[in-house]
């Protein structure tokens, strides 16, 4: 069990990556489109969403990684 615990604390490290890449690769876009709507979505998405998400699944995968869920 331990075992598939730091497979998956990697796979979680691989997703957060996986998500930040894909945040920037898809709403990067709405920050210099101009318009206003879309600036306001892009800021949201780049400085609250994204960190909060990608923090926290490498967070819980170095915490699999380092067997801190043993209990």
């Amino acid at each position: 069990m331990n075992a598939l615990k730091r497979i998956l604390g990697s796979v979680w490290i691989v997703m957060a990556v996986l998500t930040a890449y894909y945040c920037i690769d898809i709403f990067g876009p709405k920050l210099t489109s101009g318009k206003q709507d879309d600036l306001v979505f892009g800021i949201i998405i780049f400085f609250v969403l994204m960190p909060l998400v990608c923090l926290g699944l490498a967070v819980f995968g170095f915490y699999a990684l380092r067997d801190e869920y043993k209990d």
